[in-house]
């Protein structure tokens, strides 16, 4: 399996772990009145599996993108060698001549 996809899974478990711990605080803190709600609803449980989905969903995504942005290069290490492009782009002044209009 390619590194990338198991960074992804492993990330994304994370993620659903970190939800399923969240989840569990809002109920236990009964956290606008959550605890009741799914305990006296026949819909309860569905709403507790969905709150628990969404929010690993969005959990997991930034679970993945803080982990991508941290394999980022150190700000210490060595510039990447080659020097300037042949095709570098260097500003160059052009004179307008005319007069202007704002309109």
């Amino acid at each position: 399996m390619p590194k990338l996809v198991k960074l992804y899974i492993r990330q994304s478990l994370i993620g659903f772990g970190v939800a399923g711990l969240f989840v569990a605080g809002l109920f236990y803190f009964n956290v606008a009145n959550l605890w009741h709600l799914v305990t006296h609803s026949e819909d309860g449980l569905l709403a507790a599996v969905l709150l628990f989905v969404f929010n690993g969903i969005v959990f997991s995504g930034v679970q993945f993108g803080i982990a991508v942005m941290g394999m980022a290069q150190r700000e210490n290490a060595e510039p990447p060698r080659g020097g300037t492009p042949e095709h570098a782009t260097v500003p160059v002044p052009v004179k307008a001549d005319g007069p202007r209009s704002f309109g």
